[in-house]
Parts: C-alpha cells; sequence; structure tokens
C-alpha cells in the first residue's frame, strides 16, 4: 500500500498544480465552458448550503462547534451516495461509493465539529476522482475552480460561521489561515503579473474589498477580515510575511513548498486519506 500511496500524492498534487497552471493571470470574470457536470455539482452543493439554512445552529452553553451540525452533516452522510450518483456518468455509476467517501471527508468532522487543511484536501481528491472516472475533462479546469471550488469555498465558509467550527489541527497564527490553504495557492497564480495589484495590497482593506469577486486570493483575506478583530499582522501572522514578498509569482512558488512540506507530509492529514482505487492504482502518466 506505500507505493500506492505515493502514487496517490504524486497524483493528487498533479492535479493540484495542473489546476494552479490552468488559473494562471485569469480572473474569475474571464470566459470558460461550463459543462453539465459541472452544473451537477454546482447543483449539490446548492443542496448542502439549503440544509445549512433548514437547520439552524442550537442554543447551547459553548460558543463554539454548535451541534446543529451533526445534524446537517448526518443528512450529507446518508445522501452522499445518492448524490454523487446524480453526477457521474451512468456507466461509472459503481464508483460511486468510493468517491462518497472523499465528500463526506471534505465538509468537516462532526465529532469534533471542526474543519482544516485536510478537509479541504479531501474535497480536491473528491474533484481528482471525477477527473479519474471522465466525469470532469481537461476543458473543465477553469470552472472546476473558479465555479465548483469557489461555490464550495462558500458553502465552507458559510458552515464555519453558522456552526462556529474549531479549526481542525490549528496552527494558531503560524497557520497561513484557520480553515483553507488552496485557495491561496490557486488564487496567487491568478495574480501572476497583474499590473498594479502586488502582495503588499492583499493587507488593505480597500484592495481587497474593491477586487474580492475577481480574485479568489482576496476571497479569502475578506472573509477573515470578516471573522477575526485586531491587527492583521498579529491575527494571521503568515499571510502578514507573505505579504512582503516581491512578486505573485514568488509568492506562489512558496505556497506551494509549503503545502507540500506542512500540508501533505507534516500534518495529519494524507492519514484520513481514504486511498482506494480511483487515485492510486493507475500509475501517474509522464
Amino acid at each position: 500500500s506505500d507505493q500506492w500511496e505515493k502514487i496517490a500524492y504524486a497524483d493528487y498534487m498533479g492535479f493540484i498544480l495542473t489546476l494552479n497552471e490552468g488559473v494562471k493571470r485569469k480572473k474569475f470574470t474571464c470566459e470558460y465552458q461550463v459543462s453539465e457536470v459541472v452544473e451537477k455539482l454546482l447543483a449539490m452543493l446548492a443542496t448542502l448550503d439549503r440544509w445549512i439554512d433548514e437547520t439552524p445552529p442550537i442554543d447551547q452553553p459553548s460558543r463554539f462547534g454548535n451541534k446543529a451540525y451533526r445534524t446537517w452533516y448526518a443528512k450529507l452522510d446518508q445522501e452522499a451516495e445518492a448524490l454523487v450518483t446524480a453526477i457521474l456518468p451512468s456507466e461509472r455509476h459503481d464508483a460511486a461509493p468510493e468517491i462518497a467517501v472523499y465528500l463526506k471527508e471534505a465538509v468537516g468532522n462532526s465529532t469534533r465539529i471542526d474543519y482544516g487543511t485536510g478537509h479541504e484536501a479531501a474535497f480536491a481528491a473528491f474533484l481528482c476522482c471525477l477527473c479519474k472516472v471522465g466525469a470532469l475533462r481537461m476543458e473543465d479546469q477553469l470552472a472546476i475552480i473558479f465555479k465548483v471550488f469557489d461555490k464550495y469555498l462558500r458553502v465552507m465558509h458559510k458552515l464555519q460561521k453558522t456552526y462556529r467550527m474549531e479549526p481542525a489541527g490549528s496552527q494558531g497564527v503560524w497557520g497561513l489561515d484557520d480553515f483553507q490553504f488552496l485557495p491561496f495557492i490557486w488564487g496567487s497564480s491568478q495574480l501572476i503579473d497583474h499590473p498594479t495589484l502586488e502582495p503588499r495590497h492583499f493587507v488593505e482593506e480597500k484592495v481587497v474589498n474593491e477586487y474580492h469577486q475577481d480574485y479568489m486570493f482576496l476571497e479569502c483575506i475578506k472573509f477573515i477580515n470578516e471573522m477575526k478583530t485586531g491587527p492583521f499582522a498579529e491575527h494571521s501572522n503568515q499571510l502578514w510575511n507573505i505579504s512582503a514578498v516581491p512578486s505573485w509569482s514568488k509568492v506562489n512558488q512558496g505556497l506551494i513548498r509549503m503545502y507540500k512540506a506542512e500540508c501533505l507530509e507534516k500534518f495529519p492529514v494524507i492519514q484520513h486519506f481514504k486511498f482506494g482505487s480511483l487515485l492510486s492504482i493507475q500509475p501517474v502518466k509522464p
């Protein structure tokens, strides 16, 4: 199994980096195609979103980790396989149980009511599996990030806010962000060679408010600004350090290195991964 894990890791990183190339220098508003499968994924995420509205937080003594999240999660747990089957081409319905595992893993932990980069990685693995079975294709790259992942991010932000979820395996101020990592990688790629926006600008609220609809990186900064109080340098030290890096391409390269080292090698992220047949058996194609 160890050799398969390495292949799965290479598969996964290959997927992340292919998308990183795909979104380079592109705004959310650029032209791209939206396939039927992408529409189905958006409908699925809209369903998860609606379930949040239907499951309001309960009154409880503890401020964090609202137990209503477990009710919301139980619904997903029950429906995940059907949700995934609806997305897959009929000849690949057999893959639904395995792919559903990644989806259930992608929204946080219902025992601890927490969420972290491992859950985010499970969603990326879920999308990677959909590519493996041919449901998503090469030409869907931009829609995968700008539509599907962006909608996922919004639903996760809503979950985190509504149920006051705890950060999983939190690095405190030393982590990049309490909850996410990938949107900073892909978001910094979008900004490479931007004519006016430099890394030093993202700590300015005015810039964030003006550009967050175009760039995923700034969308995430906006969410942090809404959730945290006090000086940016104190609540988000790592990001503050990144704002001193001279160019977005250096930021992008640095974040990829950090992601490989921290999220995927050190933290208990990859061990939660269910390495099934899709993310393992096929060797990586050169």
